[in-house]
């Protein structure tokens, strides 16, 4: 076993007292130059690191971020936390990373552990949590940024980033009217999915606003996922074989229809068109390719994690709403 060097062995290699060295480390201009250097060759010499959980009882900060996402092998997830975790690093903070794997009661757990680990601020992405749960974590941390999922109230602590899912289902809705569909149908998210009850609310509102109310029952909820896409898919046209477009809740949802189209023999595009949202990158390379509604992925890792960076300095980020706006970009799965 390697055994770690303490503060006492520098101390002893270079004939000074532990106070000495501490002040030497953190650069205080209460001792001498040369005896500075002499202590800091021997810190580099034998690999001395601080200890982290000794600086956090001085300055109270642990200089660790947590970021919880609900589905870590989602693309989606994966490139946000990847702009979180290098705009983390640039700043000197390290990141625990949790999965909630689409289940509130790992929700919870994933949220204790942060708590228990006293980062000093949280990342929630796309909480499934009932309102009052998610307010009594959020009163518990120092600092947060939730993600895609807006507050009944405004907490100082906290900001919030999220995409506009109705304007892109808008978006969506309005081109499969441009195509000429009259039955469109939805693949929802999880019920308890904010962006997904987003985006029902501007489906139906479409729906009556185009004068289209039978769609009003063209809507099936599925697990965000491709196996749930193709399951919703399989329901959604057996019960509703009259449907010519589909409008899935993520590229996963839309690519588990794809194939749920093929195992109905319903082709894409020629009997049924298909629109997904996020743009992940495997979404133009699927066949056909698919259309869906972009957006930044990293961006938004990086944005979110700028803002808490404000809020551990002390700042306090305007607007209290950060709010991204996606594009839709054509493919051959809705051309």
């Amino acid at each position: 076993m390697i055994k770690r060097v303490t503060l006492a062995d520098v101390a002893r290699q270079a004939g000074v007292s532990m106070q000495t060295v501490s002040r030497a480390v953190r650069d205080k201009d209460d001792i001498s130059t040369e005896t500075r250097e002499r202590i800091m060759a021997i810190v580099n010499e034998l690999g001395y690191r601080p200890s982290g959980i000794a600086r956090s009882l001085v300055t109270q900060r642990t200089t660790t971020v947590g970021l919880m996402v609900p589905d870590i092998a989602n693309p989606f997830f994966s490139e946000i936390a990847r702009g979180v975790e290098d705009t983390a690093y640039a700043h000197a903070y390290s990141l625990f990373l949790c999965n909630a794997a689409e289940d509130i009661e790992r929700e919870k757990a994933a949220l204790n552990s942060l708590l228990e680990k006293q980062v000093d601020g949280v990342i929630i992405c796309s909480p499934r949590l009932p309102m009052t749960d998610l307010f009594a974590y959020l009163e518990q941390f120092y600092y947060a940024v939730v993600f895609n999922r807006d507050l009944s109230e405004d907490i100082d602590k906290v900001r919030l980033i999220y995409v506009d899912d109705q304007e892109g289902t808008r978006l969506a809705w309005d081109h499969f009217v441009q195509l000429g569909h009259q039955k469109i149908g939805m693949l929802a998210g999880p019920v308890q999915s904010w962006s997904s009850q987003q985006r029902v609310a501007s489906f139906r509102a479409a729906c009556t606003s185009a004068g289209l109310d039978g769609c009003l029952e063209l809507i099936e909820h599925c697990m965000p996922t491709i196996a749930g896409g193709l399951e919703g898919t399989e329901r959604l046209l057996s019960d509703h074989p009259e449907i010519t477009a589909i409008l899935a809740f993520n590229d996963l949802v839309a690519i588990g229809a794809l194939r749920g189209c093929q195992n109905l023999g319903r082709r894409v595009p020629q009997d049924i068109e298909i629109i997904g949202s996020d743009d992940i990158p495997l979404a133009s390379l699927m066949t056909p390719p698919l259309t869906s509604l972009h957006v930044p992925h990293r961006t938004l890792g990086v944005t979110v994690m700028q803002s808490l960076i404000q809020l551990l300095n002390g700042e306090k980020p305007d607007p209290y709403r950060i709010i991204f706006h996606p594009e839709l970009t054509l493919r051959c799965s809705a051309p």
